[in-house]
């Protein structure tokens, strides 16, 4: 059977030289109908690989619980990675980054209060342990040892930007040997931490997006023979709420490709196509602010969000021809999209009036987080009543992320984690007055120290220095909305509040599309039950990406909820997408 042999001048497979070129793509962040159309493009651009995470929360969203199913039925995902002839680095975690809800840990871990992330706390040991046991054994037929495409498999993941406990990662090598992974394992790390993420014994490979020369000469101070590999060439970036819609020239980036393959390193092109945090499913960074990422992984990657390839596309596979054999098939041409239509949205479901069909409350004397509740995403609604009618001063220790707040259900000011605001005034109409706190998620922490990021209101809350102490804390997860009743409202006078606004659009031929929010302040997006994602707009995209597999030919069903207002109740699909300002 063939294996992955990692010796002194390189790889070897099947005792043959082997020069991974490979790109990254995740299953998770693509509709599962356009997997193939993916891997096919890869193997067009001259990749021999591909790479995948495994984001731990989505496939374990509550404990003793794995899923593989639908978008993420990783076996799937795996057969036709090989039908089309490619390898496969996987990179299991447990701690993934990638820019994803809580770098992929699942949020149950937060409702132990002193659990140590990325640790060997042995309560998150037996966590990962349970983890691995349910993941590989379905994986394990793939390994190349077994016949199947993947090569290697990543150990934890840029672990020296986080600690440096050696001993860590030799309990999470022990575990992925006892669960059967026979393949070479890897580490990667930035240059200047391959010492601490490293483990002897474990293949140590870099991560850069530039100076290649210096990270090629980094990685060899620590490993003086072996393979050299980048295993996350940045070829573009990520974007956040608030920011410019980051690139990277084309040529800039093809010419620094051409330095990785020319020193003899294998790659892997970070991201080779990025796709969509679709849903809930963004993280955040905090490096003494929030920063919450934005819905779209386009990355500026050469596949686009939707599949199609940009200038990057051409400029690789020109470089890679000089190293490697490349498909003589034309490049892939783009995809059909939507022609542009519009969508009147006449229908209404106020969240506040109707939360009671989203969820059931539970009744403490502090408010809830979203863990101790077993919840991951969406909004928590907490609601308490006020002790006396005048000026009031509400102050909250931490929000996390973004909390709305109403006073018999009147809206009297937002806080902000980002903008480090803990406290705002408002008069209290009456004694016993109705207090809601709507806050919403807007991604846990991904990366760094800031990653034990729990959600809700948390710490104390007190109304003129005196503690509030009888809550009501309702999870609003907003994974099903079937039970919502929706009526007819004029546009002069929907509900006050966060307000579910709902239409039909016909549509002749399904195809790849953007939906525009234009007039819409802040919120979420569903097609046909499909979660888009959040739109914001502050920025910098102002559109969401619509997958053709998401639509119906006739009859289409939109639903929007906007957070604050709106100054229209329409929606435009259209072909072209805006990710926003490249400056400020």
């Amino acid at each position: 059977m063939p294996r992955l042999e990692v010796a002194a001048d390189g790889f070897r497979l099947d005792d043959r030289p082997l020069r991974i070129i490979s790109g990254g793509l995740h299953y998770f962040r693509i509709h599962p109908e356009q997997w193939a159309d993916r891997l096919r493009k890869a193997r067009l651009m001259g990749l021999n690989t591909i790479e995948t995470y495994v984001p731990w929360n989505l496939h374990s969203p509550h404990p003793g619980e794995f899923r593989l199913d639908a978008g993420l039925d990783l076996p799937r995902f795996l057969d036709l990675a090989a039908a089309e002839g490619l390898h496969v680095l996987l990179r299991p975690g447990p701690y993934i980054c990638a820019e994803w809800e809580g770098g992929g840990l699942p949020s149950w871990l937060l409702a132990d209060e002193d659990i140590e992330l990325r640790s060997r706390d042995p309560r998150y040991l037996k966590a990962v342990d349970g983890y691995l046991a349910a993941l590989l054994p379905p994986v394990l037929p793939y390994l190349s040892t077994h016949g199947g495409p993947i090569l290697a498999v990543q150990l934890e993941n840029e672990y020296g930007a986080y600690g440096d406990d050696s001993g860590y990662l030799e309990v999470l090598a022990e575990l992925l040997h006892r669960h059967g992974v026979d393949v070479p394992l890897f580490t990667c790390d930035q240059p200047s931490d391959l010492e601490r993420g490293g483990l002897d014994g474990v293949l140590r490979t870099v991560n850069l997006g530039s100076r290649v020369d210096a990270g090629l000469a980094a990685l060899r101070t620590h490993q003086p023979s072996g393979p050299l590999m980048c295993s996350e060439f940045w070829i573009g970036w990520f974007d956040r709420w608030g920011g410019i819609h980051t690139t990277r020239n084309a040529a800039d980036a093809a010419a620094d490709l051409d330095r990785l393959l020319a020193a003899g390193a294998s790659v892997n092109i970070y991201m080779f196509h990025g796709g969509t945090n679709f849903g809930f499913t963004n993280g955040a960074n905090d490096k003494g602010t929030y920063r919450p990422t934005a819905t779209s992984y386009d990355y500026d990657a050469p596949l686009d969000e939707a599949g199609d390839p940009g200038p990057k596309y051409a400029a690789f596979r020109e470089v890679i021809a000089r190293y490697a054999p490349v498909p003589e098939e034309p490049l892939p041409a783009p995809a059909p999209k939507l022609s542009a239509t519009t969508a009147e949205l006449t229908a209404c479901a106020g969240l506040l009036e109707q939360c009671e069909r989203l969820g059931s409350t539970v009744h403490t004397d502090r408010p809830q987080t979203m863990e101790q509740l077993g919840q991951s995403f969406g909004f928590i609604l907490y609601e308490t009543t006020l002790p006396a009618a005048g000026p009031a001063i509400l102050r909250i220790a931490q929000v996390g992320d973004r909390a709305q707040v109403f006073v018999d259900g009147q809206p009297v000011g937002v806080l902000e984690r980002e903008n480090h605001e803990h406290a705002l005034t408002f008069h209290t109409p009456r004694h016993g007055a109705h207090l809601a706190v709507l806050v919403e998620n807007q991604g846990r922490v991904n990366y760094g120290q800031g990653m034990h990021d729990r959600k809700g209101l948390l710490g104390e809350v007190t109304v003129n220095a005196l503690p509030l102490d009888a809550w009501y804390s309702r999870p609003l997860p907003l994974d099903d909305l079937g039970r919502l009743s929706f009526t007819a409202s004029e546009p002069a006078s929907p509900p006050v509040g966060p307000t579910f606004h709902r239409g039909h659009l016909d549509i002749e031929q399904p195809a790849d599309g953007w939906i525009a929010l234009d007039g819409w302040t802040k919120g979420h997006v569903w097609i046909n039950g499909f979660a888009l994602g959040r739109y914001w707009s502050r920025g910098p995209q102002t559109t969401l990406y619509v997958p053709a597999p998401i639509l119906n030919a006739g009859r289409n069903e939109i639903t929007v909820l906007e957070l604050h207002g709106a100054t229209t109740r329409t929606v435009e699909l259209r072909g072209t997408p805006d990710l926003g300002l490249l400056e400020d």
